[in-house]
C-alpha cells in the first residue's frame, strides 16, 4: 500500500517506519525542510532505540521515504495519516488542533482519488467529525472516508509495541476503509482480539481513557508510597500484592517521581477540557492530574529532610534527567521542578544523563558530564532519577570518593538492606 504519513515528529517516524518493514511503501512528510533533509541521510531527531536502524534499512530497500513536498505526497498515497503534534493550548487545557485541521486543509486541495484519512495524533472526541466536516463537497464526498487509528506506543518501548500490539483500534463505520485498514494490519494482528473496529468517536475517546487511566495507575501507587513510607511498609510488595490480581494488573504500579512524556500530562488535561464541554465530572482524572503536578513538592521535602534542611553549596548529582528511561524526552520531566529549586536554595547541582545534554536547564547554573564518576564525584547526595540500566549495578564508593554520602533512589532500582550492609545511607520511595 502507498502510505503518506503527515508529521515526521514521534508518532509518525515510528509508525512509518514500522510500516515499511511490513512492506508498504511510505512517504514520511514535514515541513521542516532540515528535519526532513537530516531523515534522508538517516538522522533521526529523537532517541528510540532500534529506530535508526530501522529507518536506514528500508530506506535503503526503497520502501520509506522522506518529503517536504505535502500536495504531491498527498496525491500519492492511498492511506494518508495524520500524525502532527496536538499540544496543550497556552491559555486553557484544551488540545490545540491548528496543525491538524492545516493537515486537513491540504488534504482537501490534493484530493485526485479515494483516500482514507486516518487520525492518529491524539485529538478530543467529534474531531473525525469535524475532519469529515471540512472534507466533504458535493465533488469530492465519495473521495474519501475518516478514521481514528490511535497510537499505543510507549516511549523507549516505541517498535516493539507497534509490532507485537495489545490491540489495534481502528474506528470507522465504512466497512470498506475497515476492510482496507484490517488488512494493512493483517501482518501483526494474527492473534484473535487484537484487532478492534469500533465507531470514530469511541475510538477517539479509548485513547484518552487509556492514558488517563494508566496515569491513575502511576498517581495512585505514588500515594500508596507516600503511606507506605510512614507506616514501614515495602511499596514494592504493595504493588506486587495487588498487581497480581488480574483485575488490576501489574504495570505501571511502579512507585516513583510521577508521570511525564508526551501523552499522560497533556491528553489528561485535554479529557478534563472535553469532559467541561459536554458537562460531565471527572473527578478522579482532575484528582490525578492536581497529585502527579504535587508530586514534586513530596520529593523536594524528603530532599530536605534527608539533607537535614541544609541545601546551601550541598552537592546533588543527578542520575538522569528525562522523564523516564529508553528516551530523551525532557517533556514534564520530574527533574524540571527538581532541578530549579535545588538551585535557587544555593545547592551545587549536577547530572549525568546517557541521551547526552539538555539545554533545558541553565549551563551556567548546572553542571552536565558526559560520564557517571566525574558527575558523582565529591556529591553529598546521588539522585536517581531515571531508571537506565547503566545505573542498575553502580559501585557507588568506587564512584563518590567522599566517605559520608546519601542516596535517595526514585526508581527504586536497589535493596535497602544490602545498602546498609555496605554502610550507605540509602533512601527510596515508599520503602
Amino acid at each position: 500500500m502507498k502510505i503518506c504519513m503527515i508529521g515526521s515528529g514521534y508518532v509518525g517516524l515510528v509508525s512509518g517506519a514500522c510500516f515499511a518493514e511490513l512492506g508498504n511503501n511510505v512517504t514520511c512528510v514535514d515541513n521542516n525542510i532540515n528535519k526532513i533533509t537530516n531523515l534522508k541521510k538517516g538522522i533521526i531527531p529523537i532517541y528510540e532505540p532500534g529506530l535508526e536502524e530501522l529507518i536506514i534499512r528500508n530506506i535503503k530497500q526503497k520502501r520509506l521515504q522522506f518529503s517536504s513536498n505535502i500536495s504531491e505526497s498527498i496525491k500519492k498515497g492511498d492511506l494518508i495519516f495524520i500524525c502532527v503534534g496536538t499540544p496543550t493550548k497556552n491559555k486553557s487545557n484544551e488540545a490545540d488542533l491548528k496543525y491538524v485541521f492545516q493537515v486537513v486543509k491540504d488534504i482537501k486541495k490534493n484530493l485526485n482519488k479515494y483516500k482514507i484519512i486516518v487520525t492518529k495524533s491524539t485529538v478530543p472526541v467529534t474531531t473525525g467529525d469535524k475532519i469529515e466536516k471540512l472534507l466533504t463537497t458535493n465533488k469530492n464526498k465519495k473521495l474519501f472516508d475518516v478514521a481514528s487509528n490511535p497510537e499505543f506506543l510507549r516511549e523507549g518501548e516505541a517498535i516493539r509495541d507497534f509490532m507485537f500490539p495489545d490491540r489495534v483500534v481502528v474506528g470507522t463505520n465504512s466497512k470498506k476503509a475497515n476492510n482496507i485498514l484490517k488488512n494493512l494490519y493483517s501482518p501483526i494482528i494474527k492473534k484473535k482480539g487484537r484487532y478492534f473496529n469500533t465507531s470514530r468517536r469511541a475510538a477517539e475517546v479509548i485513547k484518552y481513557a487509556a492514558n488517563a487511566f494508566l496515569a491513575t495507575k502511576i498517581t495512585f501507587i505514588n500515594e500508596i508510597a507516600n503511606l507506605c513510607e510512614k507506616l514501614n511498609v515495602d511499596v514494592t510488595d504493595v504493588s506486587l500484592g495487588i498487581g497480581t490480581d488480574e483485575r488490576i494488573g501489574a504495570r505501571f504500579l511502579r512507585a516513583g517521581p510521577g508521570y511525564g512524556g508526551s501523552c499522560f500530562p497533556k491528553d489528561t488535561r485535554a479529557l478534563i477540557s472535553t469532559s467541561k464541554k459536554f458537562k460531565t465530572n471527572l473527578s478522579i482524572v482532575k484528582s490525578t492530574i492536581n497529585s502527579n503536578e504535587n508530586r514534586h513538592k513530596y520529593l523536594l521535602a524528603k530532599i530536605r529532610e534527608i539533607l537535614k534542611n541544609n541545601l546551601k553549596s550541598k552537592k546533588i548529582t543527578f542520575l538522569g534527567v528525562t522523564f523516564k528511561a529508553g528516551t530523551d524526552d525532557m517533556r514534564d520531566s520530574a527533574s524540571l521542578k527538581l532541578i530549579p529549586y535545588l538551585i535557587k536554595k544555593g545547592s551545587k547541582v549536577s547530572y549525568y544523563e546517557p541521551t547526552g545534554i539538555k539545554n533545558d536547564f541553565d549551563k551556567k547554573k548546572v553542571a552536565y558530564f558526559n560520564n557517571i564518576k566525574d558527575a558523582c564525584k565529591n556529591s553529598d547526595l546521588l539522585i536517581i532519577h531515571t531508571e537506565w540500566n547503566e545505573f542498575k549495578q553502580l559501585n557507588f564508593k568506587k564512584l563518590n570518593n567522599k566517605k559520608k554520602f546519601k542516596i535517595y533512589d526514585l526508581r527504586n532500582l536497589y535493596s535497602p538492606s544490602k545498602m546498609k550492609s555496605k554502610s550507605i545511607e540509602y533512601y527510596s520511595i515508599g520503602r
